[in-house]
């Protein structure tokens, strides 16, 4: 199950549901925004290779 911390929740709520879904849905702990960036940046170059 995912976790998001309190740090950082306010950061996490700016973004598209669907893209908060998509964070959920890995099982990721969100400490900091560093947590946060790369999980997005693991989002973008999978998207990336999909594209390919």
């Amino acid at each position: 199950m995912s976790y998001v911390a309190p740090a950082i929740k306010d950061k996490f709520e700016t973004l598209s549901i669907e893209l908060k879904n998509t964070i959920l849905e890995r099982d990721v702990e969100l400490n900091n925004i560093h947590d946060l960036i790369n999980v997005l940046d693991d989002i973008v170059k999978e998207s990336e290779q999909e594209e390919k």
